[in-house]
């Protein structure tokens, strides 16, 4: 069997690489439930709040501007919430924690969906390297924010990727978060990942209510991420489209999966592809490194304005 074919096979609960967000929430009722997805203005998270609105959900979409979240939630109805949340800019993420305070609404999954990929040159937020900024710190003050919303039995769905793997051989590169002791486009994309799963694994562990935190890779998917990538990687990945990657519905399933549906009640601090459970790279378990970047994290934080 091609691998190929092996990818787009099924595993237990019946999804593979090729089921849909559709296909994970067939027979879901959502009516009732309010979720929050960060950047829901195009690729997977347009497909995500697509969905969790068609079985019924109140979805707050967010997005670097208030006009791109609508843009996003266009054509769901009346009953969403456009929100603006700048991942780089932490007055944005705190003014986007106090609306959906202000809102009032009990999150019963929060979504962090929004990232920034394999951006050619080095480019900071606030003395870190952007991508770091972006993907991680810009998501870790927004759930930790957002946990007194977060409901009972509510989830977290945080999306990473198998481009975790090619984090430095370090994990995480305390000593240059900055980038300027050294930036390599995909190795800094891969530590940005990689702490997306540290700070998920650390969140899980310090849930004890029964709330969950999960990650995932969602595969691979021809969207606007590539936006900030060369010319040529964008050719290849065109090229390859139609053969080998996901498109948009495909590479929504799991972290909707991972948002409602049952099979995974309860479960938490684990790391998902194609709908199943999946291994990370071991140093991505690696417990001691997970509660060092939480605090690492907390001291970045603690120094912004």
């Amino acid at each position: 069997m091609s691998l190929l074919a092996r990818l787009k096979g099924k595993g237990p609960n019946g999804f593979g690489y090729g089921s849909t967000a559709e296909e994970v929430t067939d027979g879901i009722d959502l009516h009732g439930r309010t979720m929050l997805v960060t950047g829901c203005n195009s690729g997977l998270g347009r497909e995500t709040v697509r969905v969790l609105a068609l079985r019924g959900a109140r979805v707050l979409g967010t997005g670097r501007t208030v006009d791109s979240a609508r843009k996003g939630l266009a054509g769901l109805g009346d009953n969403h919430l456009a929100l603006a949340c700048e991942l780089s800019e932490p007055a944005s993420v705190r003014a986007c924690i106090d609306a959906v305070t202000r809102d009032g609404a009990r999150l019963d999954a929060l979504i962090c969906n929004a990232g920034i990929m394999a951006l050619p040159k080095l480019r900071q937020a606030h003395g870190i390297e952007l991508q770091f900024f972006t993907n991680h710190i810009g998501h870790f003050i927004l759930v930790n924010g957002l946990l007194d919303r977060l409901a009972a039995q509510g989830r977290v769905v945080i999306v990473a990727s198998n481009a975790h793997r090619r984090a430095p051989a370090a994990g995480i590169e305390f000593d240059n978060l900055s980038g300027a002791r050294g930036y390599v486009p995909w190795r800094a994309y891969g530590q940005s990942k990689l702490a997306n799963i540290l700070f998920t694994k650390e969140l899980a562990r310090r849930l004890t209510d029964g709330r969950t935190a999960n990650t995932l890779h969602p595969g691979v998917i021809a969207t606007n991420l590539s936006r900030s990538m060369g010319a040529l990687p964008r050719v290849a990945l065109a090229v390859a489209a139609p053969l080998v990657l996901k498109n948009e519905a495909q590479g929504a399933a799991t972290q909707v999966f991972l948002a409602t549906n049952p099979s995974v009640a309860g479960v938490t601090g684990q790391y998902f592809s194609h709908c199943q459970r999946a291994e990370p790279e071991p140093i991505a378990n690696d417990a001691a490194l997970a509660a060092r970047l939480w605090q690492e994290s907390e001291r970045i934080v603690a120094g912004l304005t």
